[in-house]
């Protein structure tokens, strides 16, 4: 097989970056205008862009989507559930500044809540997809 037919046969995903981020035992979620998720609720996420470090990608969606500025502490997860849909690193975060504001094209709302409240939204369906609980669940865990 030639290079030029391997990558006809390869499905090409994207690689998403998000961030947990808990202060004052609440979590920030962020609430989507997308049609295919609207009002579901999110950790503040996003795909990184073309020859941008998966680190400077997370920061950057935080900051886009909150208004926040924030520092990395780790990296709590690697999550692909299936091959068209993109491979997902999460990172536990911390505000360093900024004021919280919605990215008016994107997001509807941005909101802290408590881990019982995110976990009614999940009972709910009200989360945009399992892994965002299962992060939460990680950084709750060793909280």
């Amino acid at each position: 097989m030639t290079q030029e037919e391997w990558e006809k046969s390869v499905t090409w995903i994207g690689v998403v970056v998000g961030c947990v981020i808990k202060k004052d035992g609440k979590y920030l979620l962020v609430q989507e205008k997308q049609q295919k998720v609207y009002g579901l609720w999110n950790i503040p996420a996003g795909y990184v862009d073309k020859d941008e470090a998966i680190e400077h990608a997370a920061i950057r969606e935080v900051k886009e989507e909150t208004g926040l500025d924030v520092e990395l502490d780790e990296q709590i997860g690697l999550y692909h559930e299936e091959v068209k849909k993109p491979v997902k690193h999460i990172f536990k975060a911390h505000i360093i500044s900024g004021d919280l504001k919605a990215q008016e094209d994107e997001i509807l709302d941005v909101k802290w809540l408590t881990f019982v409240e995110i976990n009614a939204l999940n009972k709910q369906d009200k989360l945009r997809a399992d892994w965002i609980i299962d992060a939460i669940n990680k950084v709750e865990a060793s909280s």
